[in-house]
C-alpha cells in the first residue's frame, strides 16, 4: 500500500476534540495510544458485537477506551486495567468530557495478570490488549477464559513498528508478538485476521464449539 493510501485510510474516520485532547494527554505522559484507524476498528467491532461487557488491558489516557465505549451498547460497561493510576485519572477526564456516565467505566489499577484472573469466566464480548507485549501470550490465555463464545480478542501493535515481519529482529517484545501470532493461528477455537491498521491489529473470534 502506498503511504498516501495508508494515511487516507487511517484518517478516514475523523477524530473529534475529545479524542484529540486524550491524545494530547497521552503525549504529555509519554504513552503511545492506538492510532485512529485501529481505534475506528475497535469501535466498529464493539458495535457489530453489540458489546455489553468489554475488558481493556492498558487504559493509557483513554483513547482506545473512548472508541470502545462509543461502539458499545448504551448500557455497556468497560472494565479497563492499567498499572498507572495517574494515567487512569486522565482517562476518566476524557470519559467525562465525552459525556460517558461514570457507571459505564470500571477503572482498576494494577498489573493485568494479577487483576484479570479475578474477572468472570465467559462474561465478556470483547477483550482488547495493549499492555506489556511480553505478556501477550498470557493475555490470550486469559481472554479465552473471559470471552463468551462468539466474542472477540484484539491485540494492538501486532506488527510492532515493522519488526515482527523482519526475521532479523530478535528483541524480547518482537519475539513475544511472533509467539502470540503462532498461538492464535494454532488455536482451533479462534478465527483470526491480522489487519494492517496503525501498528497492526490482530483480531480473533472465539468460535462456537461443543466445549465452549
Amino acid at each position: 500500500m502506498k503511504p498516501a493510501s495508508w494515511t487516507y485510510a487511517e484518517e478516514f474516520v475523523a477524530e473529534d476534540e475529545v479524542l484529540a485532547s486524550a491524545r494530547a494527554r497521552s503525549e504529555e505522559v509519554g504513552v503511545t495510544p492506538i492510532g485512529s484507524g485501529g481505534g475506528a476498528t475497535l469501535r466498529f467491532l464493539a458495535s457489530v458485537l453489540e458489546a455489553r461487557a468489554v475488558v481493556e488491558i492498558g487504559t493509557g489516557t483513554g483513547v482506545s477506551g473512548l472508541y470502545l465505549l462509543r461502539g458499545m451498547r448504551p448500557d455497556g460497561v468497560l472494565t479497563t486495567v492499567d498499572t498507572q493510576a495517574e494515567h487512569q485519572r486522565l482517562a476518566r477526564q476524557g470519559f467525562t468530557e465525552a459525556g460517558i456516565a461514570s457507571q459505564r467505566v470500571r477503572l482498576i489499577p494494577g498489573a493485568a495478570l494479577e487483576v484479570i484472573p479475578r474477572l468472570t469466566d465467559g462474561h465478556y464480548d470483547l477483550v482488547f490488549c495493549d499492555g506489556d507485549k511480553r505478556e501477550y501470550v498470557d493475555y490470550l490465555t486469559e481472554a479465552m477464559r473471559l470471552l463468551r463464545p462468539g466474542g472477540v480478542v484484539a491485540f494492538d501493535n501486532a506488527l510492532w513498528h515493522d519488526r515482527v515481519a523482519d526475521p532479523a529482529q530478535r528483541d524480547e517484545e518482537t519475539v513475544a508478538i511472533r509467539e502470540l501470532g503462532r498461538a492464535v493461528l494454532e488455536n482451533e477455537s479462534l478465527l483470526p485476521v491480522l489487519l494492517p491498521v496503525g501498528d497492526g491489529l490482530l483480531v480473533a473470534k472465539k468460535v462456537w464449539t461443543p466445549e465452549a
